[in-house]
């Protein structure tokens, strides 16, 4: 069976995708998840598509009770080794969003930098991830999480967005094209795992409206749902969204 070009991307590249552009705002992005958990350390976290455990080690390092989750066992491997450095002892567990064995478990869940969701190859399985998250929440819970924001290839050039955080040995996105009917990015992806061994995919992203996050989001049962622009390392409520926001930061509570 072929594999998905993100299952493709994370088989061996755990150890370069720590030096990727995106991944270096994970001290202020834990900065604010802190204010907005009230700096509650008795509450228990699951952070969805963890990665290598850039937020769940950062979490973990100021106290709070983090697990991690990823579909990628290059990147727990990762993980684990990150958090044995540290002298933490975190649960990383292999899970795929779509399909978790968590029920009314956690006080919060966070899915940072897409962390799964709008990598999906459809609409449904999106969904999905949103719906195995809402029910591994505990009542009266929190979900923070980013998406793709579909109003930025609207009025912006992607092409230039991935030309700005272009960075010397960072993997590189090029040749985009937005589908306006399904909101979808396609790109080629081009990276030199682990092993130093370049690698082309195809990748193919999907974009949301916030009116979209907002419906589905109401559909599980959310109640209150706020949406601001999401910047690298600087999560704010005083973010208002605008099309120049590549990304959307998404607060709920059921």
């Amino acid at each position: 069976m072929n594999k998905q070009w993100y299952e493709a991307l994370y088989e061996n590249y755990g150890q370069k995708y720590d030096r990727e552009s995106f991944a270096q705002g994970t001290v202020g992005e834990c900065d604010f998840i802190e204010k907005e958990i009230n700096f509650d350390k008795s509450l228990k976290i699951l952070d969805v598509g963890c990665g290598t455990g850039r937020h769940t080690i950062e979490l973990s390092k100021r106290g709070y009770n983090v697990t991690g989750i990823d579909l990628s066992e290059a990147q727990l491997k990762r993980a684990k080794e990150k958090a044995a450095e540290n002298n933490l002892s975190i649960d990383f567990q292999r899970q795929d969003a779509r399909n978790l064995p968590f029920n009314n478990e956690f006080d919060v869940v966070i899915m940072m930098c897409e962390g799964g969701f709008s990598l999906m190859e459809t609409d449904e399985m999106n969904f999905e991830i949103l719906k195995n998250v809402t029910k591994s929440l505990k009542p009266d819970a929190k979900i923070i999480f980013n998406a793709l924001n579909a109003l930025f290839p609207l009025y912006q050039s992607v092409d230039e967005f991935y030309a700005s955080t272009m960075e010397e040995g960072n993997s590189q996105c090029k040749n985009t094209s937005f589908d306006l009917m399904t909101f979808r990015e396609k790109s080629i992806v081009e990276f030199e795992d682990d092993d130093g061994n370049k690698k082309t995919l195809n990748s193919n992203e999907r974009y949301y409206a916030p009116c979209e996050i907002t419906w589905l989001l109401k559909s599980l049962g959310y109640n209150t749902i706020e949406i601001f622009g999401a910047r690298l390392g600087e999560f704010s409520r005083e973010h208002k969204l605008t099309t120049k926001d590549f990304e959307m930061l998404v607060i709920a509570k059921t």
